[in-house]
């Protein structure tokens, strides 16, 4: 213990944290953070902990083990202990705690498979990403990756084996065939064939995108790829690792685990799927899926554009709570 530090209170503490961070914070952001600073705050009072000068790496390594115990999932754990690096951080600036405390708060690694089959993009995120893209990066192959995977929920090798000849912008559809004689089968072979309708701004999209942007190449089969590359169709993993760049909470909006952009490892494209909070394609699936359901799309119907049987999608894709489907039902019983 060096004799530099001042006396601070956890509380006293808390209250500067918080006034630091407020112009820099949205009001949701200032709120999650004194949510999970609160936990801290009672887990202080709970052990006698009144001048956080005497914190230890010990108490930290106990405020953790009693955390987790309180029936969270791993994410919100990292989630409590990332803030509570950058709240110890700021109080080692101002003389409050030792300097590198923080580094022993240990944060748990987040295991990306066992989330995913609760995982989904959520669609505010998702609305934000396409507005982003829609503004800044108009008709990019990037935006047309995430646009249409989003606005129809298909596969990532579904996406992937889409030609530019399969692309009807009159109607408008996307026309998907099952050409595993060309290298681009589909999972569900040709039960998985059909016509997906698109919307008109996604058709103007795909439409602006083959006219301006897309590399002109043709693949090993003398096929035109929708999704080109230099090389001719782009390999599913540089697909993949499109939608995990796009998919980081920090790309447009706040980083939900307190780290500074301009030095998270995250930020390197090859590194995006690290970020505990960036999704992978099926995750977008989900979503996209969940949000058909909410909106009161009949099963069959989004089981036909999605390519997937009733059972499965009630039991991987369909995220709606039994209220939410109660409502539904309420509201098409009114129109009966």
């Amino acid at each position: 213990m060096t004799n530099d530090l001042e006396p601070l209170t956890p509380f006293d503490a808390v209250e500067m944290y918080l006034s630091h961070r407020e112009p820099e914070l949205s009001e949701k952001s200032l709120h999650n953070h004194r949510y999970r600073l609160d936990v801290f705050l009672e887990f202080c009072e709970e052990r006698g902990i009144e001048n956080l000068n005497n914190l230890t790496g010990r108490d930290l390594h106990r405020f953790r083990t009693w955390r987790s115990k309180q029936d969270i999932t791993t994410m919100t754990l990292r989630t409590n202990l990332a803030t509570l690096r950058v709240f110890l951080e700021f109080c080692a600036s101002i003389d409050g705690v030792e300097q590198g405390i923080r580094e022993k708060v240990v944060l748990p690694e987040v295991d990306k498979e066992e989330q995913a089959k609760d995982v989904k993009l959520e669609t505010g995120r998702a609305e934000k990403i396409l507005e982003h893209l829609n503004r800044f990066e108009y008709a990019s192959r990037d935006h047309v990756v995430m646009a249409i995977l989003w606005h129809t929920g298909m596969r990532l090798g579904t996406l992937r084996a889409l030609d530019v000849d399969d692309v009807d912008l009159d109607t408008p559809c996307l026309r998907v065939r099952h050409r595993p004689e060309t290298g681009t089968p589909l999972k569900n072979r040709t039960a998985a064939e059909r016509v997906i309708a698109l919307g008109e701004g996604y058709a103007r999209i795909l439409g602006d995108y083959i006219e301006h942007n897309r590399i002109p190449s043709e693949d090993s089969h003398g096929r035109e790829p929708l999704i080109s590359s230099k090389q001719g169709r782009l390999a599913e993993s540089s697909i993949r690792m499109t939608v995990y760049k796009w998919t980081r909470p920090c790309m447009v909006g706040e980083c939900p685990h307190d780290e500074d952009p301009k030095t998270c490892d995250y930020m390197l494209v090859r590194q995006a799927s690290e970020c505990p909070s960036s999704h992978s394609p099926h995750g977008i699936r989900r979503g996209a899926l969940t949000r058909m359901l909410r909106q009161g799309t009949p099963e069959e119907v989004v089981g036909d554009r999605s390519n997937v049987s009733r059972d499965v999608l009630e039991q991987h894709y369909d995220r709606r709570t039994e209220r939410e489907r109660m409502e539904l039902r309420r509201d098409l019983l009114e129109d009966i």
